[in-house]
């Protein structure tokens, strides 16, 4: 019996606990993943380097990295240096959501699905454990992918495209556990706000209380190096 060859897939990789985590499953659906990660003026510039230890690790066929400016426009946390990181919980939509960030990476990632004859897109947003970002809901990725076989050649000479959003509804914890079963090392990964040049978290920022009880829920040893 003849094995089916690797379908291409682009797998937008921040380097992250979630974004490492879908690499991996799209490794198991036997896809040959192209990586994409996005420079994007982020004040937690340690997680491009942990993108490129987890795109290696985990082989990806290749990784490349977007440089684009959104800290021309501020308007976050994550991208203006005047806006402190919340280290306290908020209600509402927090001071770290970035206007437009995921609509801008799933068009780049789009783009080179086209390149790449892929019809595949794989992004680690979450709906359950996770900071309330709008652009993070069910709803809004079905509406990218609506969008983006109105908009592209190739879905309409016959070759819609998926975006996949395997992490949407689990917890940390069960993105966790997913990731332990295939053998994701997560202590690669860097998820805080505002870690350090050396990707050490400072364990107070939404992402870090996030990440460090997701560990707990799922009984699994936290790898993250800390600050404090």
């Amino acid at each position: 019996m003849s094995i089916p060859p690797e379908k291409n897939a682009v797998v937008l990789l921040s380097g992250g606990l979630d974004s490492a985590t879908v690499l991996a499953l799209a490794r198991e659906q036997s896809y040959a993943c192209h990586a994409l990660s996005v420079d994007y003026g982020q004040r937690h510039h340690a997680e491009l380097a942990a993108a490129q230890r987890v795109a290696r690790a985990q082989g990806a066929v290749q990784h490349r990295v977007i440089h684009i400016d959104l800290a021309a426009f501020g308007g976050s946390a994550l991208t203006d240096a005047s806006i402190a990181v919340p280290e306290q919980p908020s209600a509402g939509i927090p001071l770290t959501y970035v206007p437009a960030r995921n609509t801008i990476m799933l068009s780049l990632a789009l783009a080179w699905a086209e390149v790449l004859n892929a019809q595949d897109i794989f992004i680690g947003v979450n709906a359950v454990d996770y900071s309330g970002y709008p652009d993070c809901r069910p709803d809004y990725i079905a509406a990218f992918e609506r969008m983006a076989n109105l908009a592209t050649k190739a879905a309409i000479e016959g070759k819609p495209l998926t975006v996949h959003a395997p992490l949407q509804n689990f917890s940390k914890a069960d993105i966790i556990r997913a990731g332990a079963r295939l053998g994701v090392d997560y202590g690669a990964t860097v998820s805080c706000y505002q870690a350090d040049e050396d990707g050490r978290a400072c364990g107070v920022c939404d992402s870090c209380r996030l990440r460090r009880a997701g560990f707990e829920a799922a009984g699994v040893d936290d790898p993250t190096r800390y600050r404090r």
